[in-house]
């Protein structure tokens, strides 16, 4: 018996940390376009971005938890918008890496994600995935984020039990494809935003629905009021981070 047990937890070892068979350059190319359509068209996007969100959150959640702050809650939105609540000091470098943690974590996560691919390592990105999302529910705070983590979760644990090796792989590509493109736009989207708000002065309703959904108060606002270097300067970081992610990414996924 005791043979047998340590021969499945070994299989299920090798299973997860093993090294996978590479996927025909045709997959990687075919689930990289299949991400850009996923980003790209705006209806589409509109249901997608909650994906970005999910990593969104979780990046200000996760890096909140490893500065020593204390999580309060996770809260994701039909609107694709999230709020990410923690306690601790107001200021500091702890209360910095929090806030910059939303825009960089989508991009950041897809680069971590083109490294495992690269070493053929599917399964593991899948079982950590699932990991992650898991994490993340315990401090969800609202019936709508509770769900969409669910489905999030419910898929990548479907994908690594149920189905083909080929079938793995394209999932994966296609998350870390979309990943790495769906961490540019958002970015855009914010800029864009700030720039609208600049134009003119916001009524409060005006101003509630722009907070609501990215400006003025923005991750890059509240930077700049944390470190008095200007909104601008971290949404050229936010900018920098996401274009390289990609670039990076997408060089380690092709095998160049």
């Amino acid at each position: 018996m005791a043979d047998m047990d340590t021969a499945s937890i070994t299989d299920v070892w090798d299973r997860v940390f093993g090294a996978q068979p590479a996927p025909e350059t045709w997959l990687v190319i075919a689930t990289g376009v299949v991400a850009l359509l996923a980003v790209v068209p705006h209806g589409i996007w509109r249901l997608t971005r909650n994906a970005v969100t999910i990593a969104h959150e979780g990046g200000h959640g996760l890096v909140a938890l490893l500065s020593g702050r204390r999580l309060d809650g996770i809260r994701l939105h039909s609107d694709t918008s999230g709020l990410t609540v923690s306690r601790g000091k107001p200021t500091g470098i702890g209360m910095v890496l929090t806030a910059a943690a939303g825009y960089t974590a989508p991009p950041l996560l897809g680069l971590a994600g083109a490294w495992l691919l690269s070493a053929h390592h599917i399964t593991a990105l899948l079982w950590g995935a699932t990991a992650l999302l898991l994490a993340m529910l315990v401090m969800i705070r609202n019936a709508y984020g509770v769900l969409t983590v669910v489905l999030a979760g419910g898929a990548f644990l479907l994908v690594s039990w149920l189905t083909s090796a080929d079938v793995q792989a394209a999932f994966a590509y296609f998350v870390v494809w979309f990943l790495l493109l769906g961490g540019v736009r958002p970015v855009f989207e914010l800029q864009t935003k700030r720039r609208r708000f600049g134009l003119r002065r916001p009524s409060a309703e005006y101003a509630a629905a722009m907070g609501r959904s990215g400006a003025p108060d923005s991750d890059a606002d509240q930077l700049s009021r944390l470190t008095h270097v200007p909104a601008g300067m971290w949404l050229l970081l936010f900018h920098a981070v996401a274009l390289c992610s990609l670039i990076g990414g997408g060089r380690w996924l092709l095998g160049l």
